[in-house]
């Protein structure tokens, strides 16, 4: 098919491997969209917290902590798996490690706050682990000037794999309502039904996916630790080498931020703002994830065409637009438009900035960036949701300003992305 051209693949690389890699965005979304954003986030401040005055900033609390610990170890890991050529090994740990945890929220169940903050914890940890070694394999896969495209299959197919997972909780759901079984039956349920999507699909791609990196030397006669922080204080010294990149990362804990709140508050929002119910929710999230997977796509062609700068920049305007529409909303219909602009910019922002970072990322240190990436990503997972939920607690639950104060996040990223040069930020990386 002329969409999924071999030649925007690497030599030696077959289409099929990249559909295993794929596999691993649709296994994981299920995660996101099940987990935080359409069930689990709006069941923990309605069912298990009881709807209390602190119950949303408990939930950005427990997401907060779980990035902050990703923030911590993600990028000597990254280093870890570099110079072990151990990404697609430590793939397979944290998503075993992920779909456990998952599996355990079952068991959390109205009153029990203290555990299910913790299994939050847990199994975001995990999956953002998963998140960002499978992002380290793109430049493996895909030649430089296809990077964007490449990225969009992934990270449209992935929101396939989330409407799968969501599609099969929504019917049981429906199925449980018109039984007149309490939410504190049906959400434990939908929880297994998650993980279970996540551990088999994740298997095509430890079936398909190779791992090409080569053990470094120092990493066998050092002990993969020691030379893992050793190679990360080294990237650090030369930070200004990789100006391009830093300030990326810098326009991403900004962007990315928004982005967080979208992803881990949007049911809570719907629901406790605009009077959604709890199956009206779930069919928002399952319409957002198709127009996610059909802006990632489009926006990965686009983004090779005229570039990565100004495809990520357009999704930022339209962030923008997104906060005011959804601050303004006074009706179900009025929101939608929010939620569909949202959609579009979800997929295309998110999978444009991972195709610029695997263009950023010298060829030896894949996962080691990568890594650095998600530090700032998490960060921005912090800074973002935590920033809402300390508005609407501090405006006594007035989630219409917290909202709209997210576009100041997208304006910052805007601003600092403008400092970034993606042909000198890409030369800095293959001269390393």
């Amino acid at each position: 098919m002329a969409l999924f051209s071999q030649e925007a693949l690497n030599p030696g690389v077959r289409k099929r491997e990249v559909f295993g890699w794929a596999m691993y965005d649709f296994a994981n979304s299920g995660y996101t969209t099940v987990v935080l954003t359409a069930v689990f986030a709006a069941y923990f401040v309605g069912g298990i917290a009881g709807k209390a005055a602190w119950a949303t900033f408990a939930w950005t609390a427990a997401l907060s902590i779980s990035y902050a610990i990703v923030m911590l170890t993600m990028p000597t890991i990254g280093a870890y798996a570099d110079l072990r050529a151990a990404k697609k090994r430590i793939l397979a740990l944290v998503t075993l490690g992920c779909v456990l945890s998952t599996a355990a929220l079952a068991l959390a169940r109205p009153g029990g706050v203290v555990l299910a903050m913790l299994l939050i914890i847990v199994s975001n940890v995990f999956y953002s682990y998963g998140e960002s070694l499978t992002a380290a394999f793109l430049p493996e896969l895909a030649r430089a000037e296809s990077m964007g495209k490449v990225s969009g299959w992934g990270w449209s197919f992935g929101y396939f794999g989330g409407m799968l997972t969501l599609g099969i909780c929504l019917a049981y759901v429906l199925w449980s309502q018109a039984q007149q079984v309490p939410a504190s039956t049906f959400v434990p349920v939908t929880m297994l039904i998650t993980a279970v999507v996540y551990g088999l699909a994740s298997t095509v791609t430890f079936r398909l996916l190779r791992e090409r990196a080569q053990p470094r030397p120092t990493a066998l006669r050092e002990g993969g630790v020691r030379a893992s922080l050793r190679q990360l204080r080294a990237t650090f010294s030369q930070a200004r080498r990789y100006s391009d990149f830093m300030w990326l990362l810098a326009c991403a804990v900004f962007y990315q931020g928004g982005v967080a709140v979208a992803i881990t508050l949007a049911a809570i929002y719907a629901e406790t703002v605009i009077g959604f119910q709890p199956q009206e929710t779930m069919v928002l999230i399952f319409v957002l994830n198709l127009a996610a997977a059909g802006g990632a796509f489009s926006w990965g062609y686009l983004q090779d065409r005229v570039g990565h700068k100004l495809a990520l920049g357009s999704t930022l305007v339209g962030w923008i637009l997104v906060c005011v529409i959804a601050a303004l909303s006074q009706t179900k219909g009025q929101f939608w438009w929010a939620a569909a602009i949202a959609g579009l910019c979800m997929g295309s922002s998110q999978s444009a900035g991972r195709a610029m970072a695997g263009l950023f990322a010298p060829p030896r240190q894949l996962a080691e960036f990568y890594g650095l990436w998600t530090f700032a990503v998490r960060l921005s997972s912090i800074v973002g949701p935590l920033t809402y939920g300390a508005i609407t607690w501090g405006t006594g639950g007035n989630q219409r300003m917290a909202i709209l104060s997210t576009a100041a996040m997208f304006i910052i990223g805007m601003l600092l992305l403008t400092k970034v040069d993606v042909a000198r930020g890409r030369a800095a990386a293959l001269a390393t």
